[in-house]
């Protein structure tokens, strides 16, 4: 099971942490990834990292301004999220997948977290 939070409401050039707590444990070839979801638009990639934590992945839009960790004793995954836009405004979920070489995907990922929502006022 996953659970998100950390979401809220920030002024643009912000930051944020994100949580997504993880009951249980995966095995190693298991990666977890953030999704986000704007108003009125399709899911979309965000940050992904490999449950052992030595690969991480990025969309484009984010590289620099967002971190991806992982706490391994706490089995906790961290979306730490600066310099915040406008943008950035949407839902964000985490989820798991065992398809890393899919991990922008998000029929790839079989379990998902309810969402938290980010909101970044200009």
């Amino acid at each position: 099971q996953l659970q998100a939070s950390g979401g809220g409401l920030v002024q643009a050039g912000g930051s944020l942490r994100l949580s997504c707590a993880a009951s249980g444990r995966a095995s190693s070839n298991a990666a977890v990834g953030w999704f986000r979801q704007p108003p009125g638009k399709e899911r979309e990639f965000v940050a992904a990292i490999r449950w052992t934590g030595r690969s991480t992945y990025y969309e484009d839009s984010v590289k620099g301004r967002f971190t991806i960790s992982r706490d391994n004793p706490k089995n906790i995954v961290y979306l730490e999220m600066n310099s915040l836009k406008p943008e950035d405004t949407a839902l964000y979920q985490c989820a798991l997948t065992y398809s890393w070489a899919e991990v922008t995907i998000a029929n790839q990922y079989s379990l998902w977290g309810q969402g938290t929502q980010v909101t970044v006022s200009s």
